[in-house]
């Protein structure tokens, strides 16, 4: 019975170090950069997955401390916040994220792109009908962004818009 029930007396720490590792994640996650789920980059899920792996260990660790995994939380999100702010740096960016792919040029296809970002042609074409875009023909640019979302510039964007803006990546105008 013992294996089924455990110590039933350190239940109640359990409960505690569980909540006061949620209240310190929720405070570091909340003192952190604002960002949306939707543009996590590899750092970003690292730091969540590393972050839900403390809170969700430590509690039923008994030789672990609050104080041991409040100190391992506040690293992780501490090294998250130096990456978030490396980035800014353009030459330590490129080291950090993936740089934009121009996957399709004035209606052809880069199959070397769209290999390189783990995409297929059914993938291509499925974001392109997304985008109510019936034909390579229609298209200027399809652009596979940092964060994985993928950018449709018609045809009919002109030149100095789509450039001026910054939507096409340098050297593809």
């Amino acid at each position: 019975m013992q294996y089924l029930v455990g110590d039933a007396g350190a239940l109640g720490w359990v409960a505690l170090k569980a909540l006061l590792l949620f209240i310190t994640a929720v405070a570091g996650f909340r003192i952190a950069e604002r960002r949306t789920i939707a543009e996590l980059g590899a750092f970003d899920f690292v730091a969540a997955v590393a972050c839900g792996a403390i809170v969700g260990r430590v509690p039923n660790a008994p030789t672990t401390s609050y104080l041991a995994g409040a100190v391992t939380l506040v690293t992780i999100l501490l090294a998250h916040a130096a990456l978030t702010r490396l980035r800014m740096n353009p030459s330590l960016a490129t080291l950090i994220d993936h740089p934009p792919r121009v996957l399709v040029s004035h209606g052809r296809i880069d199959e070397h792109q769209l290999t390189r970002s783990g995409l297929t042609r059914e993938d291509l074409y499925g974001v392109l009908r997304s985008h109510n875009v019936d034909s390579l023909h229609d298209v200027r640019f399809v652009i596979f962004e940092q964060r994985g979302t993928v950018s449709v510039v018609r045809s009919g964007d002109s030149d100095v818009t789509a450039s001026r803006h910054g939507l096409v990546p340098r050297g593809h105008s």
